[in-house]
């Protein structure tokens, strides 16, 4: 049997997320008190990553990042969690994205200021080509050139391709031939498709290429459609703090999930359960649990703060950790 050197790698640029949570956004020339702050990496891909290596899945990501504050601390939380960033490029002239995410109670909305920076992701060279086929997962949220490269990399050498897909661009549709795991955000269910005959549309999706396709919905929870045929599952109740990064991590946990050997409907519970249990903290990374704290919550319904709040106070101080 062929030996993976990695269950998932992915590509993404990150960027660092400031995580701001107020009791509601001040009027103009007004002031208001900030309730919790914190320091996070931030990007699709790079938070799906940090969630299936906290899920045990062995992982690396392809990537850049300025060298610089937010550039350094990015590449350290990568490992941290043990995510591989050999083939990470640290560029010495770019800046790193910044984001500041405010979220605030009154709406239990949240409002985004981002830096885009000026990184970019250099081409594939022989060593990415080589770890893209050593993996047993491709995990991809965009479709530029070079993630559509590395699409068709993975494809000719067997790995499995995961989509984030948040867009119904023509780019997005063309790939779906050598996708094999689609998971579509409710953004673009709504953009592409009316009513909620969501089975029919599923249908549509599989016969264009993937094996699974799944809806994320929010806090209606998801629907999908794999080998084992079509479900439906409800969101779990928690006491949600922060909305962050739940999509993200719920595409991390899903391909973990898989590399655990998990039908389409498993998986989507097991993501399920971690993208809630995150969403009960602050940020997109502090709030995400280990394998041990997502099969307690899914057997008995109680989380284990222990060690997540050990993170909630290292990522408040995150400035110190660079």
């Amino acid at each position: 049997m062929y030996d993976f050197k990695y269950d998932i790698v992915g590509i993404d640029m990150p960027c660092l997320d400031l995580n701001v949570s107020v009791g509601a956004f001040p009027k103009p020339n007004d002031y208001m008190r900030i309730d919790q702050y914190s320091w996070q990496g931030g990007g699709r891909v790079a938070t799906g990553l940090v969630a299936a290596a906290r899920l045990d899945a062995k992982c690396a990501i392809i990537g850049a990042v300025g060298d610089d504050f937010h550039g350094r601390f990015c590449v350290k939380d990568f490992e941290r969690h043990g995510v591989d960033t050999q083939a990470f490029y640290v560029d010495p002239t770019a800046i790193t994205p910044l984001s500041v995410v405010v979220s605030n109670r009154e709406s239990n909305g949240r409002s985004i200021l981002s830096h885009w920076g000026d990184t970019a992701l250099p081409p594939l060279d022989d060593a990415c080509r080589r770890m893209i086929e050593q993996a047993k997962y491709l995990f991809l949220a965009y479709t530029g050139k070079i993630h559509a490269e590395a699409a068709r990399i993975a494809h000719a050498a067997g790995v499995k391709v995961l989509m984030d897909a948040d867009d119904t661009s023509q780019a997005m549709m063309d790939l779906l031939p050598i996708i094999d795991v689609f998971i579509a955000s409710e953004y673009f269910y709504k953009n592409r498709y009316t009513g909620t005959d969501y089975e029919t549309h599923l249908r549509e999706l599989i016969g264009l290429g993937p094996q699974i396709a799944v809806f994320t919905l929010g806090e209606k929870g998801c629907v999908g459609l794999g080998p084992e045929g079509y479900f439906e599952l409800p969101a779990f109740a928690v006491d949600v703090v922060d909305t962050v990064g739940a999509g993200d991590v719920y595409h991390g946990a899903f391909a973990a999930a898989l590399v655990q050997g998990m039908g389409a409907k498993e998986a989507a519970r097991y993501a399920s359960a971690t993208a809630a249990i995150k969403c009960t903290r602050i940020g997109g990374r502090a709030g995400i649990p280990d394998n041990a704290t997502v099969q307690q919550f899914l057997r008995d319904g109680t989380i284990d703060y222990t060690e997540i709040d050990r993170r909630v106070v290292f990522y408040q101080r995150g400035l110190e950790h660079v």
